[in-house]
């Protein structure tokens, strides 16, 4: 009588980590395939006239003119300046809402000065305050950097107000037993309790950073990327307006995969604990 042996089975749980590992391994720029799909039916229905020029122009005049304001230096001029709007309403924004975040998360007192207040006005569009912002800061390049503060203040405020209402209980009493001082508390415990919800925050903020300035550079601007699609719209350039287009696409993807990068790298400590 002959004995066969089976093949050793993988266990359950190497069953359930094969998915993960094999999505781990994906072909290299697997994501682009959508984006080629959307630009070559773009391409077809253009080559086939059924897609009219003042419509939307097709891939390939877009294609040229992007090119055409790059060798003249136009769309870098334009660029830069956006970046700079860009980045200072971040910072403000962001700088702003951690702040309120912890005076909010760690004190009731400023739970209940502050929190109360910020969901009352996150209520508010954003764009419903252009006329009052214009009022008030007049329609210079300020204007344009508080509008972005105010639209990247919200998602960096609550998402990092949620973690810090979040962390257990646990954690402050073994602060109190071991007797932790407040800026130990804060540095040890608070805030890297809190930085996933900070970087949840940071990553919609950057997106909205880039949805906001497309608004405030129609403001009295001569210049900027939104300045320049406003122009484009003017005289019916559908080329120029989606060059611009791309560009903002194209920052939000940078600026959401360098923050991506940031947040691996100050949450590696989490791997650990896995």
């Amino acid at each position: 009588m002959t004995s066969t042996i089976a093949p050793d089975r993988p266990s359950a749980k190497a069953r359930a980590r094969r998915p993960v590992g094999q999505r781990a391994r994906r072909v290299p720029f697997a994501r682009a395939l959508g984006p080629l799909l959307v630009l070559g039916v773009w391409q077809l229905a253009a080559s086939a006239g059924a897609l009219d020029p003042q419509t939307l122009a097709p891939p390939g005049e877009v294609a040229a003119t992007g090119w055409h304001l790059l060798a003249d230096g136009e769309l870098q001029h334009h660029l830069l300046v956006s970046l700079r709007r860009a980045s200072a309403g971040l910072a403000f924004g962001v700088g702003a809402g951690l702040l309120l975040a912890l005076a909010a998360g760690l004190s009731r007192t400023g739970e209940a000065l502050l929190d109360g207040t910020v969901q009352l006005l996150r209520a508010l569009p954003i764009l419903a305050l252009v006329p009052l912002a214009i009022l008030w800061f007049g329609i210079g390049e300020q204007v344009k950097i508080i509008l972005v503060a105010l639209g990247t203040f919200f998602p960096v405020y609550l998402n990092t107000h949620a973690a810090l209402t979040g962390l257990d209980a646990q954690w402050a009493e073994l602060a109190q037993t071991v007797r932790l001082g407040r800026w130990s508390y804060l540095t040890r415990i608070a805030l890297p309790g809190a930085a996933p919800g900070f970087f949840t925050g940071l990553r919609m903020s950057v997106t909205i950073s880039w949805l906001v300035l497309v608004v405030s550079e129609q403001i009295n601007a001569d210049s900027g990327i939104g300045y320049l699609m406003t122009e484009a719209r003017t005289f019916g350039r559908t080329d120029v307006i989606v060059v611009g287009l791309v560009v903002y696409g194209l920052l939000g993807l940078l600026s959401d995969t360098l923050v991506r990068l940031l947040e691996g790298r100050v949450l590696s400590w989490r791997r650990t604990l896995a």
